[in-house]
């Protein structure tokens, strides 16, 4: 398990553009999978707290570590 240290804070939008690969804008963003009952609802704050973002990596069933690879590859 990786320490919350290497989790770097992001906006919710960065977030969704790590996420996803796309952006959009609201207080709060819904994400929905085809042929699931579960969402992912993403605050569009300045900053997501560490545990929110630790929250929904967790949620969309990804690693830290792959979070922060791929937070690399996004602008």
């Amino acid at each position: 398990m990786v320490n919350d240290c290497c989790l770097l804070r992001r906006n919710g939008l960065r977030i969704i553009r790590i996420l996803t690969g796309c952006a959009t804008a609201g207080s709060h963003i819904i994400l929905v999978k085809t042929g699931s009952i579960a969402t992912l609802s993403i605050p569009d704050h300045k900053e997501v707290a560490r545990g929110t973002l630790r929250g929904l990596i967790r949620a969309a069933d990804m690693l830290v570590d792959d979070f922060n690879i791929a937070a690399g590859k996004v602008l």
